[in-house]
């Protein structure tokens, strides 16, 4: 049965610490009925109910796996859409903040994506020339159209293999929303500049001459993440002057400039192992979000490693903070009572499509 979401009025002025007491309850009563996932990147009073914690394709693999009635998914709406389409018919995946999205999704959406696909037609034939690669973090009617157009879905750890794949099929590669995770997996692929040429989906033909479009290899649609595109090569310059032993690691969807200045580039869970595995005492400029720096620089500290945030602003995926322990204890409290709030359920051919992107993909990266 669906709660009303004027319920949560209740919770809306109550104390972080009543919330945590409430949301430990209710885990202890549902058990293993409910299982809460949360992404890195989740703020620190949320992520710690977590059961389950990882980057994207991480959890892609955990939501896959398993066997809990309700997924509740401390994340954004694209990773609760992932959940609903790898789980089983009978799981229930919610997002406690319906408000949770994600600004890089949302600068691709199907309406343009189809629009882009057509004028490709105008230089030659995108079904037999281009494979269409979404990054995860787009919603689930991209990963539909991949899956219907023989492309795949990927993320930051796996983008280099899923370029390959899909140059092992065809020619070239229409990759969206995030250009700099595109332009930046093409360059270790050993791709020149040139040909990896930026779709402005706000101009006709994507701002290109069929020319540019024919030479390309990699059509880099014009997305960013809003917290990455924050870092800037001089916050490394300034770190390299003040520290000269200091290391620099980057997440992949910081721009080309930033990576390149970096000693390593990777995704969240690569960051984290990274550091893990490096010498007590070493020193650490980390280009990725404000919530998952903190948290690893107080895990580290023991070891005497000494991480700081590259960005003197604060940059934290806001969108992914609105999950509140407000929220989740409102969702919990109300699945205690069989009641659900705030289902994400694709709807079932969007969701059909969507998988065989997502199967290909983790298929790829085994």
């Amino acid at each position: 049965m669906q709660a009303n979401a004027k319920d949560f009025e209740k919770y809306e002025l109550l104390q972080d610490a009543i919330c945590t007491e409430r949301i430990i309850a209710a885990k202890k009563t549902l058990g293993k009925r409910a299982v809460i996932l949360a992404h890195h990147y989740q703020r620190a009073d949320v992520y710690r109910h977590a059961d389950l914690t990882g980057d994207s394709l991480k959890l892609s693999f955990l939501a896959a796996q398993t066997d809990a009635d309700y997924l509740v998914f401390c994340g954004v709406h694209f990773m609760a859409e992932v959940a609903d389409i790898l789980s089983g018919p009978e799981q229930i995946s919610i997002l406690p903040d319906l408000s949770a999205g994600c600004s890089m999704a949302d600068m691709a959406d199907l309406g343009k994506v189809e629009r882009a696909w057509r004028e490709l037609g105008e230089a030659l034939d995108p079904d037999e020339m281009v494979t269409p690669v979404t990054y995860i973090n787009s919603s689930a009617n991209l990963k539909a159209f991949c899956g219907e157009h023989g492309g795949i879905v990927c993320t930051s750890s796996n983008a280099v293999k899923i370029l390959q794949w899909s140059f092992g099929r065809r020619e070239k590669v229409l990759f969206f929303p995030d250009q700099h995770l595109g332009r930046w997996s093409g360059h270790k692929m050993g791709l020149l500049m040139e040909e990896m040429c930026v779709w402005d989906f706000d101009q006709p033909m994507g701002g290109l001459t069929p020319e540019q479009i024919k030479n390309a290899r990699i059509l880099l649609w014009k997305g960013h993440c809003s917290v990455h595109q924050m870092f800037q090569p001089q916050h490394i310059l300034r770190f390299r002057n003040q520290y000269p032993d200091g290391l620099v690691i980057s997440h992949p969807e910081c721009s080309f400039e930033v990576c390149s200045a970096s000693d390593y580039v990777g995704s969240t869970e690569y960051i984290i192992n990274t550091i893990r595995d490096a010498k007590p005492g070493t020193r650490w400029l980390v280009g990725t979000e404000l919530n998952l720096v903190g948290r690893i620089a107080e895990e580290f500290k023991a070891n005497g490693k000494i991480i700081q945030f590259m960005s003197p602003m604060v940059c934290m995926c806001s969108t992914m903070a609105r999950i509140d322990p407000q929220h989740l204890a409102w969702t919990l409290e109300n699945l205690v009572q069989r009641q659900i709030v705030n289902q994400i359920k694709v709807p079932k051919r969007e969701a059909k499509l969507a998988k065989l992107a997502l199967e290909r993909m983790l298929d790829v990266s085994k």
